[in-house]
C-alpha cells in the first residue's frame, strides 16, 4: 500500500470513531464528519455483524452522498439483516432496477407482496435480468407459490416439478411440489413428489436440514391418509441415522398419541417462507453465513413464528459470536414449538458465554426442575459449571444424571465422557478412568473418548502403547480434527519422540493455523529437533494469536530462554530401566538399590508429576506436595523434563 493511501485510511478511520471508539449504544450519536469515514466505519460494524452500527454509519454517509446506489445496497442489506426489514424496503424499492441489485432488491419487494396477497405484483417482482442458479432456484420456486396463491394449483405444481438445474436442486424441487400438491388436496400427487426424495440417497446429503423436513412433512403426509404405521417406519429409519431430532420425538409422540398432524404449510404464504428457510438452512455450512442472515429474515418477514427460522438465525448468531443476539433469538421461541427445550438450554449456554454465569446455572437448573430427567439439561449445566471452571459442581451435576437416567444407552455416552473429564480435571484419575470406559461401552470408538483416555494414559505414563492406540484411533476416525492430531503429535513429544512428533503437530497446525496452544506444541517439538529458527517462529506466532495469560507466560519465556536441554537417557538410569519407563512399568522394576529410589526422583521421558507421584507415592493427586518441594518447578507441574531430579516427600 502507497503511502498516501495508508494516510488516507488512517484520517479516515480517525473521522470515523469518535476518540472512545465506535458507537456501542443506540442512543449514542453517530460523528462521523466525511463520506470516508462513514463508509469505512459502516463496513468494519458490519464485518463483524454489527448492523445496529453498519446501519447508522450508512444512514450518514447517505447523508454525504444520498443518490449513491453501492450506499444503498448495502444500507437495504444491513436493514434486513438486523431484521428491520419494513425499512429496508425503502431502499429496495429505489434499487429495483438495478440488475446487479435485483437479487436482494426485486426479492424483497416480492416478499412484502406476497405476505400481502398481491400476487400479481410479487409475479412480476420474482422476474430478474441476472440470474445465478441459487438466484433461479429461490424465484422459481417461490413464484410456484404466487401461482397457487393467485389460485392456480395445477400451474404451481407443474413450475415446481418441472424445475431443472443442478443436481442439488431435486430435493427442494421434490419437497416444494409435494407442499403444493398437498396444499391442494391432491394426495397421490404429494405421495409421489415425496418419493421421488426419499427413494433418492442423494437428497440426504446436498441439503440435509431440508431432506429432514421433508421427512417430517411426510410422515405427517400419510398420517393424515391413515397410513401412521408407515409414517412411524419412516421416521425410525431416519432416527437411526439422526439421533436426537427434536422435532422427529414430538412427531413420533403425537401419531403415537393418535393427534391430527397439521401441514408443515398452510399456504401460499407460509409456502414462500419455506422456501427460503430451506435455501437459507442449505447455505449454513461455513461462509456465507451474510447469505444464511438474508434469506432466514426475509422468512421471519412472511413467518413471524417460523420457528426453524428462529433457532437457524440463533445459531447463527453464535457461529459469529454474538451472544446476546442468539439469546434474544431464543427468547421468541414460543413455549409451544418442540423446539423450546432446546432453545432454553442455549439460552442458559449463551447466558454463560457472556460470562452471566449465575444467571446461567439459576435458568438451567429451572429447566431441570420441570424436566428431571433431560439429559441435555445436565451435560448444559454441567458445561456451565466446567467453564468457570468448578468441576466440582459439574462432577456433581453429572452425578445427578447419571442417578437420574437408570440404565443408560448409548444416547448417554457423553454424560459419563463429561463425568470423567470433571474428575480428570479434579486430579481423581481412579473415579474419572471407570467413566471413560462406560463412555466406550456404551458408544464403541467414540473418537473424542478414544483421545481423552489415550492421552491421558499417556501423559500419566500408563499403557503407552495402548494409549497411543486409541489416540491413532481416534485419528483415524477423525483426520480433519486438529485437536485429536494435536494429541497424537503431542503424546509422541512427551514419549521423547520428537521426529514424529513434529511430522503430526505440524499437520495439526494446518487444520487449525489460528489456535496457540497447537503453534505452541509445534514450536517446542521444532525446538527437540534442532530447528531453532522455525520453533521460535511458532512460538511468536501462538503469542500473536491471543493466547490464556498462562500461556502467554510460558511461550514468552520459551522465547527469551528457549527449552531446557534434555538430559542424556544414561544420566537418567541404565538402559534397561530406559526401556522399561518408555513401557511404563518403570515402578514395577525399582528395588531398594536402584539409583530412583528413596527421596529423589530422575524425571524419565514420558512422565508426569501425577504419574510420578502415583507411581512413587501411591496416589496422584501427591503431586502438589513434590511441586511444594521442588520451589525451581515454579508452581507448574508441566515445567518438568526429562533427567530432571525432583526431591520428593516420604511415603
Amino acid at each position: 500500500m502507497r503511502r498516501s493511501a495508508i494516510l488516507l485510511v488512517a484520517t479516515a478511520m480517525a473521522l470515523a470513531w469518535p476518540a472512545t471508539g465506535l458507537a456501542q449504544s443506540d442512543t449514542q450519536q453517530v460523528r462521523a464528519n466525511s463520506l470516508a469515514g462513514a463508509f469505512l466505519a459502516a463496513r468494519v460494524a458490519e464485518n463483524e455483524s454489527d448492523f445496529s452500527n453498519a446501519i447508522k454509519f450508512y444512514t450518514r454517509a447517505l447523508a454525504f452522498d444520498p443518490r449513491n446506489e453501492s450506499l444503498k445496497q448495502n444500507l437495504m442489506v444491513a436493514l434486513i439483516s438486523s431484521g428491520e426489514f419494513d425499512r429496508a424496503l425503502i431502499y429496495a424499492t429505489d434499487l429495483k432496477e438495478v440488475a446487479e441489485v435485483e437479487r436482494f432488491s426485486r426479492v424483497a419487494l416480492a416478499v412484502d407482496a406476497i405476505r400481502k396477497a398481491e400476487f400479481d405484483d410479487a409475479k412480476f417482482l420474482l422476474k430478474l435480468t441476472l440470474e445465478s442458479d441459487l438466484d433461479r432456484l429461490i424465484t422459481s420456486l417461490m413464484s410456484a407459490w404466487v401461482e397457487y396463491g393467485a389460485g392456480d394449483s395445477a400451474a404451481a405444481v407443474a413450475r415446481a416439478a418441472a424445475l431443472e438445474g443442478p443436481a442439488w436442486f431435486e430435493v427442494f424441487s421434490a419437497y416444494h411440489t409435494a407442499l403444493i400438491a398437498e396444499s391442494s388436496g391432491d394426495y397421490d400427487a404429494a405421495t409421489k413428489a415425496y418419493e421421488r426424495i426419499v427413494t433418492n440417497p442423494a437428497t440426504a446429503t446436498a441439503a440435509p436440514e431440508t431432506f429432514l423436513r421433508a421427512i417430517e412433512s411426510y410422515a405427517g403426509h400419510l398420517a393424515s391418509g391413515g397410513e401412521s404405521k408407515a409414517a412411524l417406519e419412516m421416521i425410525d429409519e431416519v432416527e437411526k441415522i439422526h439421533l436426537g431430532r427434536l422435532d422427529m420425538a414430538e412427531l413420533r409422540r403425537r401419531l403415537e398419541a393418535g393427534e391430527t398432524i397439521a401441514p408443515l404449510v398452510g399456504n401460499a404464504i407460509q409456502g414462500a417462507s419455506e422456501v427460503l428457510l430451506n435455501v437459507g438452512t442449505a447455505l449454513n455450512r461455513g461462509g456465507g453465513e451474510d447469505f444464511v442472515r438474508l434469506y432466514l429474515r426475509m422468512a421471519l418477514a412472511l413467518r413471524p413464528e417460523n420457528v426453524p427460522a428462529l433457532m437457524q438465525l440463533a445459531a447463527l448468531a453464535e457461529q459469529t459470536g454474538k451472544a446476546e443476539e442468539a439469546v434474544a433469538f431464543y427468547e421468541q421461541v414460543p413455549d409451544t414449538a418442540p423446539q423450546k427445550e432446546l432453545a432454553e438450554l442455549q439460552l442458559g449456554l449463551n447466558l454463560a458465554d457472556l460470562e452471566r454465569y449465575d444467571e446461567a446455572i439459576s435458568h438451567l437448573e429451572a429447566v431441570l426442575e420441570s424436566s428431571p430427567d433431560d439429559r441435555r439439561a445436565f451435560l448444559a449445566l454441567g458445561s456451565v459449571h466446567s467453564s468457570r471452571m468448578d468441576y466440582r459442581a459439574a462432577a456433581n451435576v453429572y452425578d445427578r444424571a447419571v442417578e437420574a437416567i437408570g440404565e443408560p444407552d448409548r444416547a448417554d455416552w457423553n454424560i459419563f465422557y463429561q463425568r470423567g473429564i470433571a474428575y480428570e480435571r479434579l486430579k481423581e484419575w481412579e473415579k474419572a478412568e471407570p467413566n471413560f470406559f462406560k463412555a466406550l461401552q456404551l458408544y464403541p470408538d467414540q473418537p473424542q473418548v478414544l483421545n481423552y483416555l489415550g492421552y491421558s494414559w499417556v501423559d500419566m505414563n500408563r499403557n503407552l502403547e495402548q494409549g497411543l492406540e486409541l489416540i491413532r484411533k481416534a485419528v483415524e476416525l477423525r483426520p480433519s480434527d486438529g485437536y485429536i492430531v494435536d494429541s497424537l503429535g503431542w503424546a509422541y513429544y512427551r514419549l521423547g519422540r520428537y521426529d514424529e512428533a513434529a511430522k503430526e503437530l505440524e499437520r495439526a497446525v494446518g487444520l487449525m493455523p489460528d489456535d496457540p496452544i497447537l503453534n505452541d506444541h509445534l514450536g517446542d517439538a521444532y525446538w527437540r529437533v534442532g530447528r531453532r529458527l522455525e520453533a521460535r517462529f511458532q512460538w511468536n506466532h501462538a503469542r500473536d494469536l491471543d493466547p490464556e495469560p498462562d500461556l502467554l507466560a510460558e511461550v514468552l519465556k520459551k522465547l527469551s530462554d528457549g527449552l531446557p536441554p534434555v538430559a542424556d537417557q544414561a544420566k537418567a538410569g541404565t538402559d534397561e530401566q530406559v526401556e522399561v519407563a518408555m513401557a511404563g512399568g518403570i515402578a514395577d522394576t525399582q528395588t531398594d538399590a536402584s539409583p530412583l529410589a528413596g527421596d529423589d526422583h530422575v524425571v524419565q521421558p514420558g512422565q508426569s508429576l501425577w504419574s510420578i507421584a502415583a507411581d512413587r507415592l501411591g496416589r496422584g493427586s501427591r503431586y502438589e506436595e513434590i511441586i511444594e518441594l521442588n520451589p525451581e518447578l515454579g508452581g507448574s507441574p508441566d515445567a518438568i523434563f526429562p533427567g530432571q531430579k525432583l526431591r520428593l516427600p516420604s511415603n
